[in-house]
């Protein structure tokens, strides 16, 4: 009993060590985001997408609310490898040196994954909702006036959500991976999943049908497709289990 105390108490303290490296990660890249904000939201500002749009500042804090967004959006994309390489080195001593080897090349995928979602989101959906949004505003004789604020506050309302759910595929073989997934319990949950994912990208869209589908049926390819990497996954689980399980026995 002592022992399984001593052990919780030497889980907790490595749990604490690993998020003060993150704190301390993000912190500086805090700093990084503080000096790049204000170039990269000029920029942004003159994409095509918001050049001719009339941006406003509707409250005297709107400035100061867009640029320390910016600041911790860029904060937390820049510390997203290392909050992934803690969490690797957290759950590193429960895997197999294998597994180790494996489970450690995800964190540059996850990365890659990541800056895909955001640039899927930003290059092909926000224009397409933007224009929507645009011609019905023509058609129902509405002249467009939007703060600044609410114009970057979509932004990252759309691009940010899209980046975290590109990390599906590799949360899916992660957990496979370490046993706590199978793709047989992936294709059980599938309509719940669907669900789910349906819910997710109707809080991410407008309320109109074309936008919704143009979220959903991505989403959707990507559970199939981390169905089809936890089969991968498992196979090789599986083949671990069965040789280190022999190395034993012999």
């Amino acid at each position: 009993m002592k022992e399984q105390e001593m052990s919780i108490w030497a889980h907790l303290e490595e749990l604490r060590r690993r998020l003060f490296i993150v704190l301390v990660f993000f912190a500086v890249a805090l700093i990084v985001g503080f000096f790049v904000s204000s170039p990269l939201i000029t920029l942004l500002q003159q994409t095509p997408e918001a050049r001719d749009l009339p941006m406003n500042a509707f409250k005297m804090t709107d400035p100061l609310r867009i640029f320390m967004t910016f600041t911790f959006a860029i904060g937390i994309v820049l510390i997203f490898p290392v909050v992934l390489y803690q969490l690797w080195s957290f759950v590193k001593p429960g895997l197999h040196e294998k597994e180790q080897k494996a489970t450690l090349a995800y964190i540059p995928i996850a990365f890659v994954l990541f800056l895909t979602g955001v640039a899927f989101a930003y290059f092909v959906l926000f224009p397409f909702i933007l224009s929507f949004m645009a011609s019905m505003a023509d058609r129902l004789d509405i002249t467009e006036q939007y703060g600044i604020n609410e114009y970057f506050a979509f932004l990252f309302q759309l691009i940010l959500p899209f980046g975290a759910l590109f990390q599906l595929p590799v949360v899916v073989m992660f957990l496979t991976r370490i046993g706590l997934l199978t793709p047989i319990l992936l294709r059980k949950i599938r309509k719940y999943a669907y669900f789910v994912l349906l819910v997710i990208a109707g809080f991410i869209t407008p309320p109109d049908l074309f936008s919704h589908l143009m979220v959903t049926v991505p989403l959707l390819l990507l559970y199939e497709f981390s169905i089809w990497l936890s089969k991968l996954t498992y196979r090789k689980y599986k083949l671990t289990e069965e040789a280190a399980q022999k190395k034993q026995s012999d």
